[in-house]
């Protein structure tokens, strides 16, 4: 085992797939070197059945270090590997351009990656935190720059916004969101 996987699970968050049958599970892992999530997304959509197991790393600072998301998509294997190093981001050792100034990863198929930029920023209340993020889509596979920003409302409710996207999010004092309206509701254990 590496020292990189060795860790204190800080918290865990299990959340429930709103808009289409699915959940998730995931876990804050504090390391040596930094931050780790694991997690395992199951969920069915028009694409299938997928079963995702990702793990995404951070530094002590809270900035993506690297992904991985491997699994099954109706059936099939499937697998990928984000990086970001001194040069920008990688998918599948492919160098991707437009993502300068991308500090976090964003898994758009799980919740669980919106802690890194609260974590990082922690946004206090009235101010409007702007963030890009590397974002990978599924199912349809992309790795690219997503502009959004959080703005703390109250200790526990934020207001996020992108381009096609605005909502009130509910977020535990772990960082992990907790309701993210029509689409994920879930709690937090330390567990």
């Amino acid at each position: 085992m590496t020292e990189r996987a060795k860790g204190r699970c800080v918290a865990v968050a299990r959340w429930q797939r709103l808009d289409i049958e699915g959940d998730d599970t995931c876990r804050l892992i504090a390391g040596a070197e930094g931050w780790m999530l694991s997690g395992h997304a199951r969920m069915a959509g028009p694409e299938g059945r997928s079963r995702l197991d990702y793990v995404v790393w951070a530094d002590a600072e809270w900035r993506t270090t690297g992904a991985d998301v491997t699994g099954t998509q109706d059936g099939r294997p499937v697998g990928w590997r984000i990086r970001r190093d001194a040069q920008g981001w990688t998918l599948d050792d492919q160098r991707i351009a437009g993502l300068d100034g991308a500090t976090d990863v964003d898994l758009s198929f799980t919740p669980a990656t919106n802690l890194l930029p609260l974590r990082r920023l922690a946004p206090v209340a009235g101010a409007v935190v702007p963030v890009t993020a590397a974002w990978f889509t599924y199912p349809q596979i992309a790795l690219a720059p997503l502009v959004q920003s959080y703005e703390r409302l109250s200790d526990t409710t934020l207001a996020y916004r992108s381009p096609d996207f605005q909502a009130r999010l509910t977020a535990d004092p772990s960082g992990f969101v907790t309701d993210y309206p029509g689409l994920w509701r879930g709690a937090v254990t330390d567990d």
